[in-house]
């Protein structure tokens, strides 16, 4: 590592209601891949936004090189040499790839206001290139999968010949192939002597990447320490102030018999083909498989998010015909999409209306009256069982971080009374003190008779979570394995529709 970088000391910034950041610093070197953790809500993202001219800081100094900036715009941080790629995607999706890249950097045809498509492709050609992108340029960004949409955003930063690198959480879309290509690319960036900051969940993976970490804990500062130095469990102790014991899951050894949902033959298109399974009460099944395999697709068709177009759903062994979400929630079935803010909450609306709206009718008393009582105390209470971190209930969803979002879409389907819940992705983005209190809250849940159907692409979840695991190739269900039988291996080999390996 070689001279600093980047120097923020004394940094604090106030949001209406929120204490974000007091007294916060950070160093980065030349050369180095200094990775930034904390739980949801320490100040990561606000810390980084501010680096990146997003937000202004309040009080503090950020020195360039040595040198005092003062950066009030993304564009300031562009002209020193600074580039994010934010957590949440920032791209247009009526506009191609290559578009999307040197959108304002264009080159020009003769006369000069004519764009030049060709050479505008033949930059994105070569940038992709150097990263090992098998992309076209011409696509429209609106038809990229996720993950491809997280490596144009990849590789429009990296188009700026930044020397200091944010990247907010950029492998939470991405599968391992991706990730480590991306790997690949940041060491390549570190060794043109460049900066990177890798904020990220997924401590293992910061193990494998990073130089430094860098601890925040409530919008404070807590620590930095070298990587090989520090063990996974003092940083998770640092990052959450207490230690978060891995115990194995108290999950019913033996769910009850009783069949909650039944699932017959159902298909739509070429994701959902000739699906069938069963949940009963009392049981968490894991639904597993590579991107695109079709699990989200099942979820969102027995939910009725997307109609079916052929296929029976058996609730408590009656056949229900469920052509809306509201049919769904009725016979008790909720769906927390994998897309919290797109499709689990009203991000515009508060705490309270969030965790009373998917049951709004019962608090609706005589001549249309809301029962303003009712729906406070329902939310005071969901917000004490679930320990949602908000400063009021009059909070804007908007305005709490991912895993308190997550936290608040759980407590609007608990209100609603379902017993059975499909959790889409429960934990991405989520840290590691905030991924305990989900787990522990699946296992409530299924002690309390629920029936959960839990999709995650997060193998070691998978499995430490399920009863049954059920796994999912192009659109079909290629295996069914009990916790006992279930290995990483086994899943896989049915998750690319090869022959199981032997127990």
């Amino acid at each position: 590592m070689g001279e600093t970088l980047v120097e923020m000391d004394g940094i604090s910034k106030d949001f209406p209601g929120v204490h974000a950041l007091a007294d916060c610093r950070f160093e980065l070197r030349s050369g180095e891949v200094h990775a930034l953790v904390g739980e949801n809500g320490a100040g990561k993202s606000t810390l980084m936004k501010i680096l990146a001219g997003v937000y202004h800081r309040d009080a503090g100094q950020i020195r360039i090189k040595g040198e005092p900036v003062e950066i009030d715009s993304p564009r300031a941080a562009q002209n020193l040499g600074i580039s994010i790629i934010h957590q949440e995607l920032n791209l247009m999706p009526h506009l191609t790839v290559a578009q999307n890249i040197f959108i304002g950097r264009e080159p020009r045809a003769n006369p000069s206001f004519i764009l030049d498509e060709d050479e505008l492709n033949a930059q994105a050609r070569a940038l992709f290139e150097t990263m090992h992108l098998a992309l076209d340029p011409r696509v429209r960004v609106g038809r990229l999968a996720v993950a491809q949409q997280q490596m144009v955003e990849i590789a429009k930063a990296l188009s700026f010949d930044s020397n200091v690198l944010i990247m907010d959480e950029p492998t939470a879309a991405l599968t391992d192939t991706e990730i480590r290509e991306l790997f690949r690319i940041i060491r390549r960036f570190r060794e043109q002597g460049a900066g990177v900051i890798h904020i990220s969940h997924r401590l293992e993976e910061l193990k494998q990447i990073s130089d430094r970490v860098t601890v925040m804990r409530d919008g404070r500062y807590i620590d930095t320490v070298r990587t090989d130095e520090a063990p996974i469990d003092r940083i998770i102790s640092m990052m959450v102030g207490r230690t978060i014991f891995e115990a194995t899951p108290e999950v019913p050894e033996h769910p009850d018999p009783e069949v909650l949902l039944e699932v017959r033959g159902l298909n739509r298109g070429r994701m959902v083909r000739d699906v069938s399974f069963k949940v009963r009460r009392g049981e968490i099944v894991g639904f597993a498989g590579l991107v695109g395999a079709g699990r989200t697709e099942v979820a969102r068709a027995v939910f009725a998010a997307d109609r079916p177009e052929s296929g029976e759903i058996l609730v408590r062994g009656r056949g229900r015909r469920i052509t809306t979400p509201n049919d769904a929630v009725r016979y008790g079935i909720g769906y927390l999409s994998e897309d919290r803010k797109r499709y689990g909450l009203a991000l515009a609306l508060d705490v309270e209306t969030n965790i009373v709206l998917a049951a709004f009718r019962r608090f609706v008393g005589f001549l249309g009256m809301v029962r303003a009582g009712m729906t406070r105390a329902t939310a005071v209470a969901q917000v004490k069982h679930l320990a949602i971190k908000t400063p009021s209930l009059r909070q804007k969803a908007r305005n709490l971080s991912g895993g308190t979002q997550q936290k608040l879409v759980v407590a609007k389907w608990l209100t609603a009374e379902t017993e059975i819940l499909f959790f889409d992705e429960p934990t991405r983005g989520i840290d590691v003190g905030a991924k305990s209190e989900i787990y522990r809250l699946l296992n409530d849940l299924a002690h309390e008779g629920k029936a959960i159907i839990m999709i995650s692409s997060e193998l070691p979840e998978i499995l430490r979570m399920s009863h049954r695991i059920i796994v999912m190739c192009e659109g079909r269900i290629t295996g069914e394995l009990t916790a006992a039988e279930a290995t990483q291996e086994r899943i896989m080999a049915y998750a690319t529709q090869r022959q199981a390996i032997a127990a």
